[in-house]
């Protein structure tokens, strides 16, 4: 598509990975209540995971039907009860380490001391796990819920059903859960599926019950809070607790890449680069909806109204958006607007706000995944960061606690080994829960391949010159992820791709 819309202070910026197929999309923010009358125009690489959704939507079979089935007719509806494993006296001085649970920049080179006592520490989650035999249990169900013959076939399990056969005893929980309120612990919830703990206290607590001080790293000028050295935890737990949750506050990274930005004067239409990497001069060509629908063949698939409608997705953030952007961005680009297509914004807690960074991510994903998708219902599932936890798990547990949809998209990443330990099997669980559950995870993998834990925005992109990694978030054997690509057709756009003009209705162009 040829860039023929803007305002007097229209922007451009290519960015990309993020599970996404390639191109770049053209996004528009126009937060007039917010942020005056400034429309933003974001040319990204378009979201692998919006073709990921796509093929889920307009291909697989829904999940919906199998899920509202009567719990009598799950596969899991009647089961034994879960034996206790906890058969020891907890004893404060027989301590086990929990290993590799210190993030790679929480070195002493970079230490600022340990924070205060009082230091919140607050939405903090005590992993759980299951038994050998409840893991070979639930590898047979993930076999038999695909297997058209047999007779679980698509029988997805309810939240509450997998924590009943898949989870720890409740006499267990209690046990656990006691030992933290004796910490002094404010315990909030056990999730649905019995895989963690969700509780809140101070830094004095922490370093009392797990035996680790928080401290400050200052790290490239930015100030991170992170446990100094490995959680232990008493002995007498390890038949039930795996470990924590990363005690960091090292986020994951939103997997848009900017470019670059343009303007457009909406008197004289003049186009001019405002930074050097994006240039339209050059031939650039933004991919809108109905470009996407023609590039990837979903066209069809529209026409025979096969459009996402009676799904919804779930994409997961931690920032809130203005709704006006995305009515805006879909009444530009042609795409229905009102009822189910107007998304949802749905708040785990405390509301973010509106988070730099975080709110383009989480703007670019709810556009696309409904321009895509363009008659399903998205919804936008956010949580706060805070002192020591992170946000966007926090809302990916409400997707999958509630059930909400059958669809989850993270655009998310961290490497695995910044996520340590106890972060790779907490996505791991998870996702095992979400995929037992019927729910399709889509995950952006990212630019940076291998070179995971560098930073993709760098110009070029940073080596891999703390090893080889990849983002833990889509490395799962329960989850979906693709990497950023690219069009190889630089100067053949038009007219071999491309038309020189776009449909007045849809401003599409491709051929």
């Amino acid at each position: 598509m040829p860039l023929s819309t803007g305002s007097e202070s229209s922007k451009i910026s290519r960015s990309s990975g993020g599970g996404s197929p390639a191109g770049r999309n053209l996004q528009e923010s126009n937060s007039n209540s917010q942020r005056g009358q400034t429309m933003k125009l974001h040319s990204s690489k378009i979201r692998n995971f919006l073709l990921l959704s796509a093929v889920t939507l307009l291909v697989a079979a829904p999940r919906g039907a199998a899920q509202t089935q009567a719990s009598s007719q799950s596969a899991l509806a009647q089961v034994p009860a879960v034996p206790a494993r906890i058969t020891e006296a907890i004893d404060e001085t027989q301590l086990v380490r929990l290993k590799g649970n210190v993030h790679p920049l929480a070195r002493a080179e970079f230490d600022q001391g340990a924070v205060e006592d009082s230091q919140p520490m607050n939405r903090m989650l005590l992993l759980l796990q299951r038994s050998q035999e409840q893991q070979s249990a639930l590898d047979q169900l993930m076999l038999d819920l695909h297997n058209s013959s047999s007779p679980n076939y698509h029988k997805w399990p309810t939240p509450d059903e997998f924590g009943r056969r898949f989870g720890s005893a409740d006499p267990d929980i209690q046990t656990v859960t006691s030992w933290l309120q004796l910490h002094g612990f404010q315990v909030a919830k056990v999730s649905k599926g019995k895989i963690a703990i969700e509780f809140s206290g101070t830094a004095a607590q922490v370093k009392k019950a797990f035996h680790t001080e928080i401290h400050k790293f200052l790290v490239n000028g930015e100030l991170h809070l992170a446990n100094a050295s490995d959680p232990q935890i008493p002995s007498a737990l390890l038949p039930v607790v795996y470990g924590l949750a990363p005690l960091n506050n090292f986020r994951p990274k939103a997997m848009h890449r900017v470019i670059g930005e343009f303007a457009k004067s909406t008197v004289t239409s003049e186009v001019k680069s405002i930074k050097p990497e994006f240039s339209t001069s050059g031939g650039e060509f933004a991919i809108g909806p109905t470009d996407f629908a023609t590039i990837y063949n979903v066209g069809p698939l529209w026409t025979a109204g096969t459009d996402g409608t009676g799904q919804s997705i779930a994409v997961v953030g931690v920032s809130n958006i203005n709704l006006q952007d995305v009515a805006d961005f879909r009444t530009l680009f042609g795409l229905p607007t009102g009822g189910t297509n107007t998304p949802v914004v749905v708040i785990d807690g405390a509301d973010p706000g509106f988070i730099p960074g975080a709110e383009t991510e989480a703007l670019l994903d709810t556009e696309w995944s409904g321009a895509v998708a363009k008659g399903a219902q998205i919804h936008l599932v956010i949580a706060a960061d805070t002192d020591i936890a992170t946000g966007l798990v926090l809302a990916m547990f409400h997707v999958i606690d509630n059930n909400s949809d059958p669809i989850l998209s993270v655009s998310f990443g961290l490497c695995e080994s910044a996520l340590g330990a106890n972060g790779n099997n907490l996505l791991q669980v998870l996702w095992e829960q979400a995929a037992a559950q019927g729910i399709t995870v889509t995950v952006s993998s990212g630019d940076d391949g291998s070179a995971g834990c560098e930073d993709q925005n760098a110009h070029p992109p940073n080596a891999a010159t703390t090893g080889l990694q990849v983002s833990g978030f889509a490395s799962t054997p329960f989850s979906v992820a693709v990497g950023g690509t690219d069009f190889n057709d630089v100067g053949n756009q038009s007219p071999t791709f491309f038309n020189a003009t776009n449909d007045p209705n849809t401003l599409a162009s491709a051929k």
